[in-house]
């Protein structure tokens, strides 16, 4: 068996102070520091390094003995390369706590009664941290932006968000811009002015030279635009984000009007440089009812969603690949969705065509509530998955070969990678 330390279950403060008698000697097993790590005995570290492995009983609930998440790995992994701490009593913890020393170590702090994310960890993040409830912008000290040379009038809250909005606001003119422009190209000689069934008849080809304009434009835009506002370019998924409390409804809001104002700049670009009609808007085929296209349109943003929500909002090891899955996300629904409905999946989308042409249809409406309803079926899965605690049902994706492996041992604790089962 090697010796190297295994990281079982890191839990808050909180946790660990009231399970009480729920921890008996026998049931926990000390995680001493290996040789080969920089070992200093310091009391930094609120989560106690005596209380890692926990059985699975009638007496642990399950929730007790959840898996960290990912992200609560890599960071210890990357910590444990300079450092190991280790706590012997509660007492430590608390003095720790009230000092406002942080979780790992120098560099990291309390706020609102919690560790904040290692500076180290979030200067090196690859994708959307500000997304997630741990996010930089809501948790990074001001005095780091100093450290870097950076104004402290650029660290407040009204900047970062005057940042976002202006990411937001060129990533969505260029996504729809080369969006539009590729549909464009793919409805020369159309005899309508819109995107769904524009060809006289049925045309692969047609469909997937625009399923693949968009997807690819999302992809490689929200690939540019993530580390400056998320590159969400969808009032929809700004909407999800809001019901997720990833995002406040001030900046929320504000992301909005910058993504209908991108996409109203990209539908005159277009139309301005291309000399043909501008074919894009999206209506619905002559068999497809309202009702209909509400709920195909609910169906595609759901799954588009429900991607965002699983490759950028939770993190994983493949979080800086986020942009690929959510552009072929995209992709697919496209080519169910064109020539149904157009495609749509984005309220900014359909509306800045129909604001330049001066054609609204009927159905327009059908483009709005579609997407919203989309979002909210993608919210209550998503957070319906997360009160079962889905990240225990597959454990170990993210395991390297200094973390734990997922199976469990023969009595019902979490084993070592290295121990024979």
């Amino acid at each position: 068996m090697s010796s190297r330390p295994a990281f079982y279950s890191r839990r808050s403060y909180n946790d660990y102070e009231n399970m009480g008698p729920q921890l008996e000697d026998s049931d926990t097993q000390a995680l001493e520091p290996t040789p080969r790590h920089n070992t200093k005995q310091a009391s930094v570290d609120p989560f106690p390094t005596d209380v890692q492995r926990i059985p699975i009983n009638s007496e642990s609930p399950l929730h007790q003995v959840r898996r960290a998440p990912s992200d609560s790995f890599r960071s210890l992994r990357y910590d444990t390369k300079k450092r190991s701490y280790r706590f012997d009593n509660l007492s430590d913890i608390e003095s720790e706590r009230s000092a406002g020393r942080g979780a790992n170590g120098p560099g990291s702090f309390y706020r609102n009664g919690r560790p904040s994310t290692p500076v180290e960890e979030i200067l090196r993040l690859p994708l959307t941290w500000w997304m997630n409830s741990t996010a930089k912008n809501r948790e990074l000290p001001f005095s780091i932006f100093d450290a870097r040379g950076m104004s402290a009038r650029f660290a407040n809250r009204k900047s970062k968000t005057f940042v976002a909005m202006i990411g937001e606001f060129v990533g969505t003119t260029m996504f729809l811009f080369f969006a539009f422009a590729g549909t464009q190209v793919a409805n020369i000689g159309a005899s309508s002015t819109t995107t769904t069934n524009a060809t006289n008849g049925f045309s692969p080809l047609v469909l997937l030279y625009t399923a693949v304009s968009f997807g690819f434009s999302l992809m490689v835009n929200v690939w540019i635009f993530f580390r400056i506002s998320g590159g969400l370019f969808n009032p929809a998924v700004t909407l999800a984000m809001v019901m997720v409390k990833s995002l406040d409804y001030v900046r929320g809001s504000l992301l909005f009007l910058a993504q209908i104002s991108g996409s109203l700049l990209a539908s005159v670009l277009v139309r301005a440089l291309f000399p043909t009609p501008l074919n894009v808007r999206t209506t619905l085929s002559a068999d497809t009812s309202k009702a209909r296209g509400v709920f195909i349109e609910a169906i595609l943003t759901a799954e588009l969603v429900f991607t965002i929500f699983m490759l950028a909002k939770e993190k994983h090891r493949a979080t800086y690949m986020a942009p690929v899955g959510i552009g072929l996300s995209l992709f697919i629904a496209e080519l169910v969705g064109v020539f149904y409905t157009g495609g749509s999946l984005n309220p900014a989308r359909s509306f800045g065509p129909c604001a330049v042409t001066g054609v609204w249809d009927n159905e327009h409406w059908v483009y709005w509530l579609g997407p919203a309803l989309g979002a909210l079926i993608a919210v209550v899965f998503y957070k319906f998955i997360k009160i079962l605690e889905y990240e225990i049902a597959n454990p170990g994706q993210d395991a390297t070969s200094e973390d734990v492996s997922p199976p469990l041992s023969r009595d019902g604790a979490w084993r070592k990678k290295d121990e024979e089962a």
